[in-house]
């Protein structure tokens, strides 16, 4: 499942859901981004992410395809918020199912090095002095 939203998540409803749907998950790896106070020698005080939703959506889709079928996923979650977030709020969720711990470290690891390369995101931060936009990076 792909979620692309402004409001904030509660990781463990969102597990829980998952979860509920199938009984042969043995393994579950999770990865959750946050807005750190610090980046680029600069005190961050929020960050604003922009999309284009309909082309992330898209984009995201064929990532999590991609992971599910070369480590056999039994489920993938994909949340990624947009819009003002501050210190501490969390950005992102990227969380891979499977039968066993391998298959979802990998297909994790996958996923999150292309939402931080090549997703359609693009994120400013703002620091008490000014503000930068942020090339993507691995």
């Amino acid at each position: 499942m792909i979620k692309i939203q402004k409001k904030d998540f509660n990781l463990e409803n969102e597990i829980k859901k998952i979860k509920e749907k199938h009984s042969d998950i043995g393994a579950l790896n999770i990865f959750t981004g946050y807005v750190r106070d610090f980046n680029n020698s600069k005190d961050v005080e929020y960050i604003n992410l922009e999309v284009y939703k309909e082309m992330a959506v898209n984009e995201l889709s064929k990532i999590k395809n991609k992971a599910i079928e070369d480590w056999g996923l039994i489920d993938c979650l994909i949340i990624h918020r947009f819009g003002k977030l501050y210190v501490n709020d969390k950005i992102v969720l990227v969380a891979c199912f499977s039968s066993h711990r391998n298959n979802s470290f990998e297909a994790c690891k996958y996923i999150m090095d292309y939402l931080k390369k090549d997703a359609p995101f693009w994120k400013k931060e703002y620091y008490n002095n000014g503000s930068n936009w942020l090339e993507n990076s691995n």
